[in-house]
């Protein structure tokens, strides 16, 4: 084999150096102080490990860009590696920012929604917040104040509004009469004082509204703007819990077994652990964790704007100082990057890579199986901080709004747990039209609040079979309760899923295990819901069309039923059989009503 040799006359200044392989695909790209030194580092044979082993016999040039300082190069590697990805180098793939709210005050009706892009764009910006605490907030925007959600124009043209009016969750601009520009105005300026944190004014004013309702004798609204002061007080409690702890820290875990990389990133605020996010690299080329986490941090903070006073790490990284210049110059204050070796840092630091290390266990060892992976694609799919090791689904089946009952089936770790499987009969019967979303709110609400007075474990994901629709009426089920659990819809026609505070449903992939894993569940919540329909329907259609006769009550008409098999049986019997079973009286009425009817009440 030839022995390749580096570059010769390479600028002994900052800069970054891309290894280019056949046809000028890069391979690598890197930054350096020197580059004449750093470069020439990876032509010698004792150095280096596979990575240098690999780019020594796979590159075809080294191509050079010279910087000012040492940061510029940073900077520009950065830039190169988000463009190029190259084979040899760590790449973020999962880049997502934080989520903001947005209140878009520069409409005439403003509207709420989680967005992940700041714009300059004349409307307002809250945030980040961090695990599910923006959909918490959008649930309670929706809730509490009822601003609306939706994009359609507002012209107050609408012959009827949406399912959301009915669920109290807007305030219906969208028809004329419903509300006024100045009650709307008002329940705006109530959700900017609560995003931006000034709650004492906002008391004020939701206070005087609950009296202004109440005199006026508008006891539900009255209700409602207590109940929006009751959320709003016990948000200011946590706030300043918070605020007294005041530590704002990133801390991260890494693992590496068999090539495979999981780094995970525990995010305090105010002294409270907030968030967890996890990273997985498959084949890593690079798997020393200093220059791995070295490599991962400026993509990561380049990637989420609201940075840290102090970062925690596993252990020293070499360029600890150009980290730290990195994104102090992002954040306009110092940053501090160290190793924690004692105290209650470095047991955050022990507790960040316990997760990293098994995050890693159930993404690439598959301990458990295709369903431990169905589990883990789809806490990520749907935005949880972990996977979801116990689902309850719902289900409602009826015929025309009646004989209405709904079911609950239980997966654990993927699979079905059919002991705990349940059983509903909604209560709200007789409907002109089927009401879906209020039964689902309906038996939503009695599972978990039977759940919450025993003091049982909550699940780890509620589904429901339905859209938009259904998974705002479970939700508002949960927000009476003072429940958060995670919750989403599965729609049948395009197998979407909806996810609260996102605008689009994720569609995934049909042969996706984590779509499978909740089509699974759905399927199993509609048969165990179907077959105790149809049983209770025949029932009902058998027995009740008996009972009509003077004389037949429903022992009778079950020891016919049994006797005959069938109404249509029971018409065709010899009526002297009828009469020995029933007398000769009601035997007699028996065969009036079956006349009357002409067997239609046959089943």
């Amino acid at each position: 084999m030839v022995e390749r040799r580096g570059p010769e006359n390479l600028p002994d200044s900052p800069g970054v150096y891309l290894f280019r392989g056949d046809k000028g695909k890069i391979l690598y790209v890197g930054k350096a102080l020197s580059l004449r030194k750093r470069v020439a580092s990876y032509f010698n044979p004792a150095a280096g490990g596979a990575k240098e082993e690999a780019l020594r016999r796979l590159h075809r040039e080294v191509e050079t860009i010279s910087t000012r300082t040492e940061l510029e190069a940073l900077l520009l590697e950065n830039t190169l590696i988000k463009k190029h990805r190259p084979r040899y180098n760590v790449c973020l793939r999962d880049d997502k920012t934080y989520p903001y709210i947005k209140v878009t005050t520069g409409e005439p009706w403003p509207r709420a929604l989680v967005t992940r892009r700041v714009e300059d764009d004349r409307h307002s910006y809250y945030g980040p917040f961090w695990g599910g605490l923006a959909r918490r907030i959008m649930r309670m925007i929706t809730r509490h104040f009822q601003i609306r959600t939706c994009t359609i124009e507002i012209d107050g043209n609408l012959p009827r509004p949406c399912l959301y009016y009915d669920l109290h969750a807007c305030l219906g601009p969208c028809v004329r009469g419903l509300t006024t520009k100045e009650a709307y105005d008002g329940a705006v300026a109530d959700v900017v004082l609560f995003l931006e944190g000034k709650n004492r004014e906002l008391e004020a004013s939701l206070t005087e509204k609950m009296r202004a309702a109440s005199d006026a004798e508008n006891f539900e609204m009255a209700a409602a703007y207590r109940d929006a002061l009751r959320t709003v007080r016990d948000v200011s409690e946590h706030q300043v819990v918070q605020s007294l702890k005041g530590e704002n820290v990133d801390v991260f875990g890494f693992f590496e077994a068999g090539q495979d990389v999981a780094v995970c990133v525990l995010v305090v605020r105010g002294g409270v652990l907030q968030d967890r996010r996890d990273f997985f690299f498959e084949k890593a080329q690079e798997l020393d964790p200093a220059p791995f986490l070295e490599a991962f941090l400026p993509q990561f903070y380049d990637a989420n704007p609201f940075l840290p006073a102090e970062i925690h790490l596993p252990m020293t990284i070499p360029g600890a100082r150009l980290v730290e210049e990195y994104i102090a110059a992002k954040r306009g204050a110092k940053v501090a990057v160290r190793a924690p070796q004692r105290g209650p840092a470095a047991e955050r630091v022990k507790m960040a890579e316990t997760n990293a290390r098994e995050r890693h266990r159930v993404r690439f060892r598959r301990t458990g199986g295709e369903e431990a992976v169905a589990v883990e694609r789809l806490g990520r799919a749907i935005g949880l901080s972990v996977p979801p090791r116990r689902i309850e689904a719902f289900d409602i089946s009826h015929t025309q709004g009646t004989d209405s009952v709904a079911s609950m089936v239980v997966f654990e770790e993927g699979k079905p747990k059919k002991a705990e499987y349940r059983l509903f009969n909604i209560e709200a019967q007789g409907l002109l039209e089927p009401d879906d979303f209020r039964s689902m709110a309906e038996v939503v609400e009695r599972r978990y609040r039977r759940r919450k007075e025993e003091g049982a474990d909550m699940p780890d994901l509620v589904l429901v079979d339905g859209g938009r629709g259904q998974l705002q009426a479970a939700l508002t089920a949960l927000d009476r309760l003072g429940l958060d659990l995670p919750a989403v819809g599965l729609a049948k026609r395009e197998e979407e899923i909806w996810v609260p505070g996102r605008p689009d449903p994720v569609r995934l992939s049909r042969k996706d295990p984590a779509l499978q894993l909740v089509q699974h569940a759905r399927d199993e919540a509609h048969r165990f819901a179907i077959t105790r329909h149809r049983a209770r329907r025949g029932k009902r259609m058998r027995q009740t069309s008996l009972t009509e006769i003077p004389g037949i009550g429903p022992a009778r008409a079950r020891a016919l039923l049994r006797r005959f098999g069938s109404v249509k049986g029971l018409k065709g019997a010899d009526p002297r059989e009828i009469e020995a079973e029933v007398g000769p009286a009601t035997a007699r009425a028996v065969a009036e009503y079956l006349s009357g009817h002409g067997g239609s009440a046959t089943p």
